[in-house]
């Protein structure tokens, strides 16, 4: 039996009572205007009304979004795709709000579907672009990005991710015409410009130089523009020998910083106190002293080289190279909530069945990186508080130490603005403070294990290539492959953006910076030197 009465997949604003109409177009006003309790109690008295509306499902969904309440807004898009399956901007909602819940291909899919329905739509390219970069699917999120382009040459978002997108890649002249032509467009983007900066290879000349100075010094600025405009700006300034200039910048970029960040550097002391004391004392011995011996640990403070570590690791042919994973501190935290104690608290405590569990743990899921080489790297900035941890986990594993003089890497983190964490680094004498806590923890580690843990030295690394990496590569148990020295060539997709440009370069010995700035300095080479950390 047919009926008259209009489906509810196709119930559309125009189907509604007048009053319905009226409490919609007050929802989509008030979430305009960010005003999302009364856009939220405008679509329940809707819904209350006609529980078939699919726009008051989706704006209902796009307010969850606004909340961060990601679960809820993908319940919400669900119902009103229900009502309405073929809506591509219901499809894009849903993906976007799908991907923050962490149901990554459900999110894709959906995303996909966004585009195949509207391929017109640049926003739809976009968002899936957007999701691809985010999974390291670089070449598909290359695609995406630009076909959003080529439909809305202006979409400046989608130019930016897709010059993100080419600089993981190697492709930093396409990148760099793309961060050129956003500014070209909007001339004080401040994320354009640092991130135009940040490639490191790329000089910056003195008209970038000029107009830098007019945006740092303009009284609107907000605060988080005119951060990212001080460091690019310390970066043009050295580009064109103006070091005094440079470092009063950075000077400024960081104090500014500094002040916005929550940085307790007698508590990081404290912290690594506390991890000697678990692990000085007895650990139990492994039940299985092969457990990881696919796994090469990457451990290094910022700025220490680590990315042409693992570069030239991830050339040989049995290595595959994870960049920057989590897996290793998010395995940590799970187990300390388990426990209800933090760790160091609980490692004197856990038995060696417990460490073989979380290592188990840890390689199920590292297990992606093992599908195509059978050794992997694992590069994460806070991997070094958790070598005793990982060994006690994976006792097969390696540990590569990549260290750099620390001067040079003290001076590197400051003049790096970093995309999270790292707090330790907008002030020199904390940024020395943490120095000292990573070379105390590490010689503790070398104590602890020292036949487990690799030295890979930078400053050994530019004296005498080929020896350093037979070296490292005879600690990996790897054998010698000269595709190593060729480690520029490796098109790799790198993850760290501060150095994805850097290691795509043949090795150059005159990377030192800290003479160039002269007295300047002079505090922080005086605290290194009475550490004992600096000549």
């Amino acid at each position: 039996m047919t009926s008259n009465r209009t489906r509810p997949s196709q119930l559309r604003a125009a189907d509604l009572s007048p009053e319905a109409r009226k409490l919609l177009a007050t929802a989509g006003a008030a979430l305009s205007s960010m005003q999302l309790d009364i856009a939220e109690r405008s679509l329940t008295n809707l819904l209350a009304r006609a529980s078939e509306c699919a726009d008051a499902h989706r704006l209902m969904g796009i307010a969850a979004q606004m909340r961060g309440d990601y679960t809820k807004a993908a319940n919400c898009l669900r119902q009103a795709l229900i009502h309405r399956p073929d809506d591509a901007t219901i499809h894009m909602n849903f993906g976007s709000a799908l991907y923050e819940t962490g149901a990554i291909d459900e999110a894709l899919s959906n995303l996909q579907r966004a585009c195949e329905l509207a391929p017109a739509t640049s926003a739809a390219w976009y968002n899936l672009g957007k999701a691809l970069k985010l999974q390291g699917r670089m070449e598909e999120a290359c695609r995406s990005l630009q076909r959003a382009l080529h439909l809305d040459a202006a979409h400046v978002l989608a130019r930016i991710s897709l010059a993100d997108a080419q600089t993981t890649t190697g492709h930093i002249a396409a990148a760099t015409a793309n961060y050129r032509e956003v500014l070209h467009r909007q001339p004080d983007n401040a994320t354009a410009w640092f991130a135009l900066a940040n490639l490191k290879t790329v000089t910056m000349n003195a008209t970038d130089v000029q107009r830098l100075q007019q945006i740092f010094r303009q009284p609107a600025v907000s605060d988080d523009a005119r951060i990212s405009i001080g460091f690019a700006l310390a970066k043009a300034l050295a580009d064109q020998n103006d070091h005094a200039g440079s470092f009063e910048t950075l000077r400024e970029a960081n104090a500014l910083k500094r002040r916005m960040v929550d940085w307790n550097a007698d508590a990081a002391r404290a912290h690594v106190d506390a991890i000697i004391s678990a692990f000085a004392r007895p650990m139990p011995k492994p039940l299985d002293e092969t457990l990881g011996h696919e796994v090469i640990f990457i451990v290094s403070l910022p700025r220490s080289a680590s990315t042409l570590t693992e570069q030239i690791l991830a050339t040989h042919p049995q290595v595959e190279g994870a960049n920057e994973i989590t897996d290793l501190p998010q395995v940590i935290e799970d187990e300390s909530k388990r426990r209800g104690q933090p760790f160091p608290q609980w490692a004197s405590s856990a038995t060696a069945e417990d460490w073989q569990r979380l290592g188990r743990d840890y390689l199920a899921r590292t297990e992606r990186w093992r599908a195509q080489r059978p050794c992997f790297t694992d590069k994460n900035l806070v991997s070094w508080e958790l070598v005793g941890a990982a060994l006690q986990m994976l006792p097969g594993a390696r540990i590569v130490h990549s260290r750099r003089d620390a001067l040079e890497t003290c001076f590197a983190c400051y003049r790096q603005l970093f995309s999270n964490g790292a707090h330790f680094s907008y002030d020199l004498d904390d940024m020395a403070s943490y120095y000292e806590d990573h070379d105390r923890l590490m010689r503790f580690w070398h104590q602890m294990f020292p036949t487990r843990i690799f030295d890979h030295v930078h400053e050994s690394l530019l004296a005498d290539p080929e020896s350093q990496i037979r070296r490292l590569l005879d600690f990996c148990a790897l054998e010698f492959d000269p595709a190593c020295l060729l480690f520029h060539q490796n098109s790799r997709v790198v993850l760290s953006t501060a150095s994805a440009a850097q290691v795509r370069q043949p090795l150059r010995s005159n990377t030192s910076q800290t003479a160039r700035y002269g007295d300047k300095l002079d505090r922080l080479r005086a605290r290194l030197r009475d550490a004992g950390l600096s000549a």
